[in-house]
């Protein structure tokens, strides 16, 4: 199953991880600097939530795409049952 993300998709799921990307470097700079734990673990939970959020849209994309697109969501030689796993699977490993 291939992902197209769009435009406006694309940008957002982007803009999350590069937002994470920036939210972890902060986390290993005060990790270096010695900065207080607390401050750490939010930055780093912080961090996390964006990642979360990349993740869950584009899995929510390819649910729609799947649901969506041509021959109701199946690739080529792929059942439905198969679809389902595969997605089932993705979306638990963000859990």
């Amino acid at each position: 199953m291939e992902l197209e993300l769009e435009g406006t998709e694309l940008r957002a799921v982007l803009n999350r991880l590069r937002r994470a990307q920036g939210q972890l470097a902060g986390v290993i700079r005060m990790i270096e600097e010695g900065r207080d734990c607390e401050d750490v673990v939010t930055q780093l939970a912080a961090a996390s939530r964006a990642l979360d959020r990349a993740g869950f849209a584009i899995i929510a994309t390819g649910l729609q795409q799947c649901l969506t697109g041509p021959n109701d969501g199946e690739g080529p030689g792929e059942d439905r049952e198969v679809m389902r796993a595969r997605l089932e699977k993705l979306f638990l490993s963000l859990a």
